[in-house]
């Protein structure tokens, strides 16, 4: 792992499972703050703050969108104003992306919060309008339990508002396993693991 202000690297690791006790085993000793999706596994990690992925909340309102009639997409519905709050959250960043890291500090502070704020209140009164397992629902239920990461990039202006970059990294990993043969055994996979380590 790199400090956010050297080189940054790209570190795989692979185990059999997805449980809590391999990321808590691999950052042992690490502190600081931690992109990632809402996988539960992170959430015991110590002297971690963990930020959220509004890509992911972003993503999932917009998902919900989709499943409407294409005559439904463009017209007022819960989904859209969901992505819209999003959407307003990434406008801001994209104006910011020159700013250095104080600069973006303290324009999120004046910008992205009260966005934030009203997006709050929003989803609040959302629940009981829209069911728990639908789409939408999902999306409301993501953003309501993922809140606290998804502020924290608040916390610092080095802070990116999602982890698409870790996502980007791991793309060409994920797309290709598939058809690479040495793949089908936890050997073949640290083998890969160590091959698409770099810096």
């Amino acid at each position: 792992m790199a400090a956010v202000d050297s080189l940054p690297i790209v570190l795989f690791d692979y185990k059999t499972t997805r449980a809590g006790k391999h990321p808590k085993k691999f950052l042992s000793g690490f502190k600081g703050y931690l992109h990632a999706d809402g996988y539960s596994g992170y959430d015991q990690l110590p002297d971690v703050i963990l930020v959220g992925c509004w890509a992911h909340a972003r993503r999932k309102f917009d998902e919900a969108l989709k499943v409407l009639p294409p005559d439904k997409r463009a017209s007022p519905t819960v989904a859209l104003e969901g992505l819209s709050f999003c959407n307003k959250l990434f406008e801001i960043e994209r104006e910011l992306a020159g700013a250095t890291p104080e600069e973006r500090y303290r324009a999120r502070l004046k910008k992205s919060v009260p966005v934030l704020n009203e997006f709050w209140e929003w989803l609040e009164k959302q629940p009981s309008q829209v069911l728990p397992q639908s789409l939408l629902g999902q999306a409301i239920g993501y953003c309501q339990s993922q809140w606290h990461k998804l502020q924290n990039f608040l916390r610092d202006g080095r802070l990116e508002i999602d982890n698409n970059r870790c996502e980007r990294s791991i793309k060409p990993f994920v797309i290709g396993r598939k058809g690479w043969l040495f793949c089908n055994t936890p050997k073949g996979a640290k083998a890969s693991a160590v091959i698409y380590t770099c810096d």
